[in-house]
């Protein structure tokens, strides 16, 4: 990724409905502030309806690009003018940056998803690796996407068994390891495959349903993923952790993924560190604690 600034203060902001929720401006304020970067990211609330006219007005508006969060990855990735080989396979754009005067879309959720897991659970990919993923959204194409790159096939399951099959037929169209689909109620065969089980819906989220799911049929020594990191520890990890499976949960994801934006926007390639993470862990438990 290359960045041509559109202004002296290269600006960059996080859009989407909502997004006062958003940690990203403090952890690219960060990154700003240890490098010595004179630059801004800031929350921009577009609702569905507003999108079009935000997207026309961008460079005027001093921005050089940005994340899309919900609900606009899909309506980003028709809006610009090119996108690169990740957000066209995973079918969504998360990344925006300014390249020879136009809006380049990319696709980092793939890149965070599977650094932290590097990160936080060395050695999890085994000879042969077999993953169950749950759910079938925007989350889970990423996670697809970054998965069959490392070579492990993937078996989706889903409430909605259709919408699941169709995500399937997506990337099984496209070269790489084969992606399965289970029903919700064969949970407990899928559980005894897989070395690897990734939650990315948003059950288990604060203020969402919680995840009832059963693991008493999980491989042994298989790892836990969940992409949910408000809060840091969900039921789901609280549960594979008790039952002696490493956990993993989605903050790094969060963190890892903004690497590439941040070089992009403002040229400098910043750096995940425990400080970083310990600053949005902090603020994620006082909110908590509210």
């Amino acid at each position: 990724m290359t960045s041509k600034p559109m202004s002296p203060i290269p600006r960059a902001c996080i859009m989407g409905h909502p997004v006062a929720q958003s940690r990203s401006p403090m952890l690219h304020g960060y990154w700003l502030a240890q490098l010595g970067i004179t630059g801004e990211y800031v929350r921009q609330d577009v609702p569905p309806d507003g999108f079009a006219a935000f997207f026309t007005g961008f460079h005027a508006a001093g921005f050089v690009g940005g994340n899309v969060t919900a609900p606009h990855k899909q309506s980003a990735l028709k809006a610009v003018a090119r996108v690169d080989a990740a957000a066209s396979q995973i079918g969504a754009v998360n990344t925006i940056w300014t390249e020879d005067g136009v809006l380049v879309g990319g696709n980092t959720d793939a890149h965070g998803f599977i650094a932290n897991l590097d990160d936080r659970a060395p050695g999890w990919q085994v000879p042969g690796a077999h993953a169950v993923l749950l759910g079938a959204g925007g989350a889970a194409r990423a996670a697809i996407f970054a998965l069959r790159a490392r070579g492990v096939t993937v078996t989706l399951v889903n409430r909605t068994l259709p919408t699941a099959e169709e995500l399937a037929a997506h990337f099984n169209a496209q070269p790489g390891p084969l992606v399965t689909v289970a029903a919700w109620g064969d949970m407990a065969a899928a559980l005894a495959a897989a070395d690897l089980l990734v939650n990315t819906t948003v059950l288990g989220m604060t203020g969402k349903p919680a995840m009832e799911i059963d693991l008493a049929s999980l491989k042994p020594g298989a790892t836990v993923y969940d992409i949910v990191y408000v809060p840091l520890e969900t039921d789901l990890l609280k549960q594979a952790r008790a039952r002696g499976h490493r956990g993993v949960d989605g903050l790094g994801m969060l963190l890892h993924q903004a690497v590439p934006g941040f070089a992009a926007w403002f040229g400098q390639m910043p750096v995940v560190t425990a400080e970083l993470r310990a600053l949005i862990e902090n603020d994620i438990l006082a909110k908590a604690a509210q």
